[in-house]
């Protein structure tokens, strides 16, 4: 039970960075978990994470030795942005696809740090997730992308909280059936009152300080609640606008203009959303590319000047 109440925390009552038809989807998981008799498969890991009997510890060193092989031979990193975002890695549930902002954060440190990283992409495919943490996590990946290029490749979906990290990318791209957008911020209040007076339940709540009962469940939204709830959703808002608008180069009143829509391919480019068109592998490819050229010129200048030394100690 105690995951079901933080997960309904970060779930009602607070701005998101999500696109409706997930936090409607979170709505309904959360109204069906928290009234039906389903049975809790166990704790995070319980329900196996490794495909065979082998050690974990091994496992993970075989990835992160694949890892650094592929960074040698290429100088790219690419880090996914995966499913929903959420503000710790202690809140990701292993029965979901989810992003953790400080397990992001600490994954394009590291690649900053590693002097083979030469290019770093993030792979981002997601709806969005949680506000708390996101606007600090994007003024971070704008900080590190002046030491680094960051590019955002969209691949294929980087809607409200993910179009917020893709913005602060040196370059975003965007395929032709790829999304961008939904810059906006939505909350939700649950409101159990009538089902618990079908069951016969009252709530009897005791506090002190006029708003500690704030959007409770147990009765229908007060006009006090709803205006504190309204007020993080507009200064959520507010913080997404300015960022977006900062880190695209745009006005606030474009971004605000765009009224939360979201945009797909070359619409999103028009839109000053995204930078170029090009389908996800493409992309990737053509940074690859670059990179090898990069490198290529670099050992040829290396030649040139060892060349040169050797020319000048014969002549001594």
């Amino acid at each position: 039970m105690k995951r079901y109440l933080r997960a309904s925390s970060l779930l009602f009552n607070q701005p998101l960075l999500v696109t409706p038809d997930v936090l409607d989807l979170g709505v309904r998981w959360a109204n069906q978990t928290m009234n039906l008799n389903i049975v809790n498969v166990g704790p995070p890991g319980a329900l196996g994470l490794w495909k065979d009997d082998d050690d974990p510890g091994a496992q993970l060193e075989r990835i992160e030795e694949r890892r650094r092989a592929r960074v040698a031979q290429t100088g790219i990193e690419v880090i996914p942005v995966h499913g929903i975002l959420v503000s710790r890695g202690g809140h990701m549930n292993p029965c979901e696809t989810m992003t953790s902002y400080e397990g992001l954060r600490t994954s394009i440190q590291q690649a900053v740090a590693d002097p083979m990283v030469e290019r770093i992409v993030l792979d981002i495919d997601t709806p969005g997730g949680a506000a708390t943490g996101a606007f600090e996590l994007a003024a971070s990946i704008r900080a590190m992308a002046q030491q680094k290029p960051i590019t955002g490749i969209v691949n294929f979906m980087a809607f409200s909280g993910g179009y917020l990290i893709g913005s602060a990318c040196s370059e975003l791209v965007v395929s032709q059936t790829s999304g961008v957008g939904s810059i906006g911020v939505i909350a939700s209040h649950l409101d159990r009152s009538r089902m618990e007076d079908r069951l016969g339940v009252t709530v009897t709540t005791v506090y002190a300080g006029a708003h500690k009962n704030d959007l409770t469940p147990h009765e229908p939204i007060s006009e006090q609640s709803l205006q504190f709830l309204n007020d993080l959703v507009q200064e959520s808002y507010g913080h997404f606008v300015d960022a977006v608008a900062e880190y695209r180069g745009l006005t606030a009143a474009q971004v605000r203009g765009t009224e939360a829509r979201t945009y797909s391919g070359q619409t999103g480019i028009d839109a000053g959303l995204a930078d170029r068109l090009q389908a996800p592998q493409d992309a990737l490819d053509g940074i690859a590319r670059a990179v090898a050229s990069s490198r290529a010129e670099r050992q040829s200048r290396k030649l040139a000047v060892r060349a040169a030394a050797l020319n000048i100690q014969t002549m001594i």
